[in-house]
């Protein structure tokens, strides 16, 4: 009869535990949607009600949940997740979240660019995952459209965060930049109203993107004290040309979601040299075309206190 000693079936116990392990974490590491919950349930009915019109006025919810992540809820219901963030998988960029990003149910999840502050794609709970979407995808009452341009290159600020690029051996401004320094910026259309998402855009996109951003009611731009991504000349450049109703801060230092680490400042300091602006003590905006006619450059700057 063979014989197996215990200290080889300790072993053989023991690899099979790391190899389960090791395929537990492969499996985690990709697509989650197989581990989810909540099923389409919600999306098979507005697919029966049929199109709606996005110019039709309504209400648009607008959750800040810190850096450059919003939800925006259509006034059909239908919720858009932009940029949620995670900490950097390499360990390169060090940690930027204490916590994880919440694991909240929405309908579409869109990332502007591949960076990891802006694609935690798989972490909600989504029905559609619209990654660096360009062209236009319509449904419900919304229609969006994505324009593909290119991420800043130069980083305009204090911390020169793109000089790392020749020390990765990367090309980082166009035409040879690597994938993860382009960029889309997104249009918005719903509730009657035009909503941009500027994503980490640089400040001086193509004639075709400028062509697509007219008659504009909110601009989400990148403002932050440190002019991580734009400087305050570049970012009121483009604010003079979009000549947008609101502007939304984002990719700022956030309490109780970002830290010291990211080198973000708040964007206090912009949003205050603006004629007109607004310290909002919620993370919850609602908007209707009504409300945002009556503004004029209006910044509306979150400031969360928890």
């Amino acid at each position: 009869m063979l014989q197996i000693r215990p200290t080889v079936i300790s072993s053989l116990v023991v690899s099979s535990a790391l190899l389960l392990g090791s395929f537990a974490s492969t499996a985690l590491a990709g697509p989650t949607a197989w581990t989810q919950v909540k099923n389409n349930n919600h999306i098979i009915e507005k697919q029966k009600a049929g199109a709606l019109d996005p110019a039709a006025p309504g209400e648009v919810t607008i959750d800040f949940y810190g850096h450059a992540a919003f939800k925006m809820t259509s006034p059909g219901g239908l919720t858009m997740l932009f940029d949620p963030w995670r900490n950097d998988p390499s360990g390169a960029w060090g940690m930027w979240f204490p916590e994880e990003f919440p694991e909240i149910e929405v309908d579409a999840i869109l990332s502007t660019h591949a960076h990891f502050d802006h694609d935690a794609t798989e972490r909600p709970n989504g029905q559609m995952i619209l990654d660096r979407m360009s062209g236009q995808y319509q449904f419900c009452d919304v229609k969006i459209t994505g324009l593909a341009d290119k991420h800043t290159c130069e980083a305009p600020g204090w911390y020169k965060w793109t000089d790392a690029m020749a020390e990765f051996g990367q090309p980082q401004c166009e035409p040879d930049n690597y994938h993860h320094l382009d960029n889309n910026i997104y249009l918005l259309e719903t509730g009657g109203m035009r909503i941009v998402v500027w994503g980490d855009n640089r400040d001086n996109p193509n004639d075709h993107v400028w062509a697509a951003l007219t008659d504009i009611d909110v601009l989400v731009l990148p403002i932050d004290g440190s002019e991580h991504i734009l400087s305050y000349e570049q970012a009121n450049a483009i604010i003079d040309r979009i000549e947008p109703h609101a502007i939304i801060p984002e990719h700022y230092l956030t309490k109780g979601a970002s830290i010291t680490l990211t080198t973000l400042g708040t964007a206090e300091e912009l949003t205050k040299q603006q004629p007109n602006h607004t310290m909002l003590d919620s993370t919850t905006l609602k908007l209707t075309p009504e409300s945002v006619e009556k503004m004029d450059r209006q910044v509306l700057y979150s400031v969360p206190t928890t």
